[in-house]
């Protein structure tokens, strides 16, 4: 009758707020460009909240072409006999590297041979001409000075079908997937003149790439032209500065990058000393810093001689435009106008500093589950908080949330979302709180009306609030059950009052339980003296079987030092102490689990095979002389905790052998010498015992008492039967079970 009419109650309050989740789900996987923009927006406040501070000394300083030098030196391009007098001066002052922000794609229209192609011709000009073009070319003259120190030329990556990629001055060394599966393509390269590009130390890139928005966030370090991989100009400039001559890049595949068997990309290049974390296409993210005029140096200034070199003396410099006419500006999270040669120079240092962004692979995996996690909290509180408890606590749980993801960037550098999941939650929220309201009015008045005539009015009103414990059913999982009994407890209570035996029972039972649900145990009932508790149920525990094993040990400890206690206060009584033992089972397997009884009355309890096991196993602890026994299926699931095979035995009650394993501690003495002795022996004695190798196994029995004497109880039984087996050998295909005589 409960069920037809809890039928009537069905509600589309979690088919709806569900289908909002899974449409909120969808919309964060699929991530279209509107999503990532918002997200960018968010990262973009953090970074003005918490900008990267300058250096006081920073170590890339930028040449710039500004327009105090354009008033100073005239209209650009300048002649490159220019360009190599500011070369000179650098190579002088002993500067670690030189990279340059210019293509030099053409040659100087100054030099004495190209402005002799527009001469018109006069008389007596062939002369004069003759005479100019013994003055030497302005390129050539640039090249030498360019050959003379570290220098690094930039050169563009197009898409048209131009030149082949520059010779590359270093090598590249790949750890994991080809890095060229991931990284942007083109066609081909806008280079330098052939001259200035062979006297570079280096060559690098000049690309930029910014998000949709047109604002630079990340750096292209990798690119390709064809198969040829090439690097950017920031770090190759940083490879020539430290003298490195390798590029080192570990993509998916590679020792130490989780990639579970997918091709997710780069994931860091190591130049030199230094490592760079990237995104999978070989980006880096940069944490801007405000723009530092003390970096910049007016290349007027320094053809002056105006500049010390102490200023730059072991510094990376790099050349490049600040005048607006130039149009290299570019738009950074925190200034919308920023010449591009900075941005070169703050990667660069950011590189430096070893402090970086990053969007780590598993974020997104970790938004979407935190999402999940929880929207669905919420759609299981709101019915039972109602709408105003509801919304404080998603408030408060989105505050936490955009802190939480602030915390992350200011101190790890991580890039977390915390908006999408609180737009979410309050999606679910409102749509939830509506058909909550709707739903909650209907249901009451049924629920109403449906018992009123069979239940007293303040039992009406607990299920008109809590509708749910009307629900019956369960399910079929796999769990771990647990037993223990205290062994000899009628001899313990006998002379012992009512009052004091129950105040007994209660200083056991209580460190045992708190035992099992520390462990995340779930307690099924006490039966005396006895304890059921099971794992896995009703919470989800993918270690049930390792919790359950701890918590038994726990319990014996516990027990332990309860009989310490018991001891002391024996002897101050001047009374006779009996120790309280314990024996418990333990067994893994597939049960049903549930709300269990009559519509009247039920209890949330579990029932199978694997159940009745576990009890037998927990009988079996006296015959074997040990505290934990446990089915095989525990016992393999918790290899690195010390468990011991010790019999193979036919329970009451069943027909089919099971192994059973002895549980002796954790994983200290698992990995200790004398226990991985004991295995070995007792694994040895075990095959010779089955195999009805009489003298084999006492041999490897006399080592096992050796090395366990606690187990005297369990070599005891093997000396005996071995003894027996010898007057009555067992038959020929004899497994080595063993049938048990007792529950």
């Amino acid at each position: 009758m409960v069920k037809q009419i809890m039928a009537r109650f069905t509600s589309p309050y979690y088919p709806i707020t569900l289908l909002v989740l899974l449409f909120a789900v969808s919309l964060r996987v699929a991530d279209p460009p509107i999503l990532a923009q918002f997200r960018l927006l968010v990262f973009d406040a953090y970074q003005r909240l918490s900008p990267r501070e300058p250096l006081n000394q920073t170590p890339v300083v930028i040449i710039d072409i500004d327009e105090a030098s354009l008033k100073r030196l005239g209209q650009w391009p300048w002649p490159r006999t220019v360009m190599s007098q500011i070369l000179q001066q650098l190579r002088q002052a002993k500067v670690a590297a030189v990279g340059f922000d210019i293509l030099f794609a053409e040659a100087d229209r100054l030099s004495p041979e190209e402005a002799l192609k527009y001469w018109p011709k006069f008389s007596k000009s062939d002369e004069l001409r003759a005479q100019i073009s013994q003055l030497g070319s302005h390129d050539a003259v640039f090249a030498k000075e360019i050959s003379l120190g570290n220098v690094v030329a930039g050169f563009v990556l197009s898409q048209q079908q131009t030149n082949s990629p520059p010779e590359l001055k270093a090598s590249f060394a790949f750890a994991g997937d080809d890095p060229k599966e991931f990284v942007p393509g083109f066609s081909g390269v806008i280079d330098n003149l052939p001259a200035l590009s062979a006297a570079a130390n280096g060559a690098g890139f000049l690309n930029w790439a910014p998000d949709r928005d047109q604002i630079m966030r990340r750096v292209p370090l990798l690119m390709k032209s064809g198969k040829a991989l090439l690097p950017a100009m920031s770090i190759e400039t940083l490879r020539v500065a430290q003298g490195a001559g390798t590029y080192v890049i570990k993509s998916s595949g590679a020792s130490g990058v989780e990639a579970f068997g997918s091709k997710t990309g780069i994931n860091s290049i190591r130049v030199g000393n230094v490592i760079v974390p990237t995104n999978d296409t070989g980006e880096m993210l940069i944490h801007f810093a405000y723009r530092d005029p003390s970096r910049y140096i007016s290349a007027a200034q320094l053809l002056d001689n105006k500049i010390a070199a102490s200023r730059l003396e072991g510094r990376i410099v790099l050349i490049g435009a600040s005048a607006a006419g130039l149009f290299d500006i570019r738009a950074t999270p925190l200034e919308s106008a920023l010449p591009g040669v900075e941005v070169h120079a703050q990667a660069i240092e950011q590189i430096l500093l070893g402090r970086f962004l990053q969007r780590p692979d598993f974020a997104k995996g970790a938004e979407v589950i935190f999402l999940i996690v929880m929207v669905i909290a919420l759609i299981l509180l709101l019915p039972k908080l109602g709408a105003a408890y509801s919304a404080l606590l998603g408030g408060g749980t989105v505050v936490i949330l955009a802190l939480g993801s602030y915390w992350l960037f200011v101190n790890w550098g991580w890039l977390a979302d915390p908006v999408y999941p609180a737009l979410s939650a309050l999606a679910v929220y409102l749509s939830g709180s509506l058909i909550v309201y709707i739903d909650s009015e209907v249901q009451r008045r049924r629920i109403r009306s449906a018992f009123s005539y069979y239940l007293a009015p303040e039992m009406v009103q607990q299920l008109t609030n809590n509708p749910d414990k009307l629900v019956l059913g369960g399910e079929r999982r796999e769990l771990t059950l647990l037993f223990s009994d205290i062994r000899g407890f009628t001899g313990i209570s006998e002379g012992l009052d009512a009052d004091v035996l129950i105040s007994l029972i209660n200083r056991i039972l209580t460190p045992l339980s708190d035992s099992i649900m520390v462990h995340r145990g779930t307690i099924d009932k006490f039966m005396g003296d006895a304890i059921m508790a099971f794992w896995n149920a009703p919470i989800d525990d993918p270690d049930h079987a390792k919790n359950a094993a701890l918590a038994a040990l726990d319990m014996l400890d516990r027990l332990r030092r309860l009989n310490e206690t018991l001891r002391a206060e024996a002897i101050s009584k001047d009374e006779k102490f009996r120790p309280i033992q314990m024996g418990v089972g333990l067994n893994s397997g597939v049960c049903s689990v549930g709300n269990m009884g009559s519509e009247q009355r039920f209890d949330y309890s579990v029932l199978g095979d694997s159940v009745n096991i576990a009890a037998r196993l927990e009988g079996q602890t006296k015959e074997y002389g040990v505290d934990i026994l446990m089915g095989e299926e525990t016992a393999n699931a918790i290899p690195e905790l010390a468990n011991l095979e010790i019999d193979l035995i036919i329970v009451k009650g069943k027909t089919k052998p099971i192994a059973i394993y002895a549980l002796l501690g954790g994983e200290d003495l698992a990995q200790s010498a004398k226990f991985i002795s004991l295995k070995k022996f007792q694994d040895q004695f075990l095959r010779a015992y089955r195999n009805q190798a009489w003298d084999e196994a006492e041999t490897q029995l006399k080592a096992c008492k050796d090395k366990a004497s606690e187990l005297a109880t369990l070599y005891g039984i093997y000396a005996h039967r071995i003894r027996e087996f010898r007057k009555n050998p067992p038959p020929k295909n004899w497994n080595g079970a063993y049938i048990a005589q007792s529950k």
